[in-house]
Formats: structure tokens, sequence, C-alpha cells
């Protein structure tokens, strides 16, 4: 008997052992040496999400939402002037001397693989910007800012406006024309152009021309946004300085100051939803990652999303927004919802969260004792099989 039970022992260790050389997934740790911390633990302040604390957020957001604007070369619209400069196509009529304008039935390049007429060109206020060709029919403004003009010879233009070189032009045909009457249009704008890049249909450059450009123009040339494309955050690099402008805000609350007008250099970029995802994790029905809507998204948004937090085993009074991860890593912001309270469904639906902001729901003391109580039942289990093995 003795006997018997001895090999019924030995059979059950060994069948308990060869669990470590079963198969599955797993990491040997043995060879893993964790150097222990010497660093304090790090203590972290908690607020508490209140009515105060919500008015204050509110206040905060309409004074981020001046944020500093790029300065601009132009008071307005109004003010706004082309300036001739190099690879810049020009078209010059001089009235009742056919021999001296630019031919008005010929076609001419526009700088890429397409031609169209003069007449064409003039009515188009906006020329897509391509890689410069000589023009046999325009004057193609050159590399030192100079064109030939019969009679009056070689003269500079670049940084001249249309009409400012006509008016040079008029003066040097007088001595050969009996009162001359000139007209300059610009026939293809080459020289002067922005960048749009990111989430935009057809991003790509843009020429500058002598209707003044701006924001939304840039983007809606451009095809318009994909559906990824987050307007909130536009991004505009001038003259080496980035600056981040709120599209979404121009168009809901018609704040007409992120509509800067662009100007020659300017890029565009127009990013996706990266940076403005929320994180949902802890003690809720479907752990989620979420975009923001518009800029704008609650700790009630959230844990819709999510399907909810779970009644067994989330505690109600941990509800905890964690932010600044990204730019202060060591020392993030942390902010606590007491569900329980009566004014706690109003306070989740006016609490605005941040992009990379993250929601994280508590467990509650009694689900962590019957998570704990399932790892060990097992064990007690086995040694209460064993026991009675051996008797």
């Amino acid at each position: 008997m003795l006997r018997t039970k001895l090999t019924a022992v030995l059979a059950l260790s060994a069948f308990i052992s060869a669990c470590s050389t079963a198969p599955g997934n797993y990491l040997d740790a043995s060879s893993l040496h964790e150097e222990p911390s010497n660093q304090p633990q790090q203590q972290y302040t908690v607020h508490l999400i209140d009515a105060q604390l919500v008015m204050q957020q509110a206040a905060a957001k309409d004074a981020a939402a001046h944020r500093a604007l790029p300065p601009s070369r132009y008071a307005g619209a109004a003010s706004y002037v082309y300036h001739i400069a190099p690879q810049d196509i020009l078209g010059v009529t001089v009235f009742d001397h056919p021999e001296l304008s630019t031919p008005q039935g010929s076609t001419f390049s526009a700088g890429g693989t397409t031609t169209q007429t003069v007449g064409q060109a003039l009515t188009q206020p906006y020329t897509t910007a391509l890689p410069g060709e000589a023009d046999p029919y325009g004057q193609t403004v050159a590399a030192d800012g100079t064109i030939y003009f019969p009679f009056v010879g070689r003269i500079h233009a670049a940084g001249k406006t249309p009409g400012q070189l006509r008016d040079q032009l008029a003066s040097g045909l007088g001595p050969y024309v009996k009162n001359p009457q000139v007209d300059v249009r610009v026939l293809a704008y080459r020289s002067q152009k922005v960048q749009v890049t990111g989430d935009v249909k057809t991003p790509g450059p843009l020429a500058m021309s002598d209707v003044p450009l701006t924001l939304v123009d840039a983007i809606t040339r451009s095809g318009g946004t994909t559906d990824n494309a987050d307007i909130d955050r536009v991004r505009l690099t001038r003259d080496g300085k980035l600056y981040v402008l709120d599209a979404n805000r121009l168009l809901d609350a018609g704040d007409a100051t992120q509509n800067v007008m662009l100007q020659d250099g300017d890029i565009i970029n127009v990013p996706d939803h990266l940076d403005s995802r929320i994180f949902v994790l802890g003690e809720v029905k479907t752990p989620t990652q979420t975009t923001m809507v518009r800029g704008k998204y609650t700790i009630a948004d959230a844990l819709t999303q999510a399907g909810g937090i779970l009644n067994t085993d989330a505690n109600p009074r941990q509800i905890f927004v964690m932010r600044g991860m990204k730019d202060k890593p060591t020392q993030p912001e942390i902010y606590r919802l007491d569900m329980t309270q009566p004014n706690s469904i109003v306070l989740s639906s006016q609490f605005q969260l941040k992009p990379l902001d993250v929601v994280y729901v508590g467990t509650a003391a009694s689900a962590t004792f019957n998570r704990l109580l399932q790892q060990v039942l097992p064990t007690i289990q086995t040694v209460f099989y064993l026991k009675q093995i051996t008797r």
C-alpha cells in the first residue's frame, strides 16, 4: 500500500514539474538580472475634477485659442500686391502695335507638357507652379531679374509690380511710339509658391499669383482634406519657425484670424489623427483607443466608446485622467473623477480631454481579492488532493 502511494506521489510530482516543459510561449528569466532601483518612489499630485476645475479648464482653452500667429508682410488682403520675380512669364500688349505685343492667338508653354492660349492664361487667376521652360511668345524673366523688350532694351523687372513695369515700358517706348498704351500681365506664375503636404487629396506646390492665397484657399486648391486629416492642428512653417493653426475653429466659430494669408516659401502640413488619440484602459468593457472629434472629447465620450465601466470589477471613485506623458514623462498631470457623486455625470460630459490623454478606470478592492483567490485556489486544491492521495 505504501509503495502504491509513493508511486502516485511521484507521478503527481512529475506531472506538476512537466508544466515547465509544456508547449507554449514563455520567457526563461533565469539569465536576466535586474539592477535594484535606488531612486525614491515618485509621488504624483492628483487633482479632483470638480466644477471649479472645469471652469478653469474652459478659461484656459479660450486663452490657448488665441495662440501666436505668424507675422505677415501685408496688413490684409486689400494691401496685397504681387511682385514679379525670376521665371515668371509676362505678356506685354502695346495697343495698335501688334509687332510689339505678345501674340494673342498663339499657344505657349505653361512650364510642363501642356500648352494653352494666352487668352486662356489671362482668365486663370491661379496657374499651376511647374518647372520653368523658356516661352517663345511671352517675356520670361531671367535669373538676374531682367527682360529684353524691343526699343527699350534690357530692363529690370523683378521686384516690380505689373503696373510699375508697365509704366517703365511706356516711358521707354515714348521716343519711338507716339503716346504708347501698354499693358503688362503675368501669364504664368512660376517664381513664388507654397508647399502643401500631409493629409490632403492632392499635395504639392501651389503658385502665388495676383490673388491673395489664404490657408483655406490652399487646402481647397489641394483637393480638400482626407478623412484622416486633423485640421485642428494645421502646421505652418514660415522663415524657419513653426506655427499651429486651428482651421476647424475658423470653420465652426468663424475665427478669421486662423485663415492667415500665405506668402512665398510657406510650408503647410495637414497632419493625421495620430497625435489626437485618446486611450481608455482599466476596468472597462472594451479597452480602446479613439480619436478626438473636431478637437473635442470628454470623459463621458471616452467611457461610452469603451462600452462603459465593468459593474463587477470597476471602482467608480477612481476614474483617472493622465496627461502630459509625451512632453513630461516623469511629471504627468493626473486628475480623478468620483462617479459616485451626484454631479459626476455633468462633470464627465464637460471635462475636456487633450490629445494623448489616458483615461484609466481603477479596480475595486473586492475584484482584486477575487482575482487573488482565483490564482491561489488551484494551488490549494492541488495540496488538498495530494494529501488525500497520500493517506
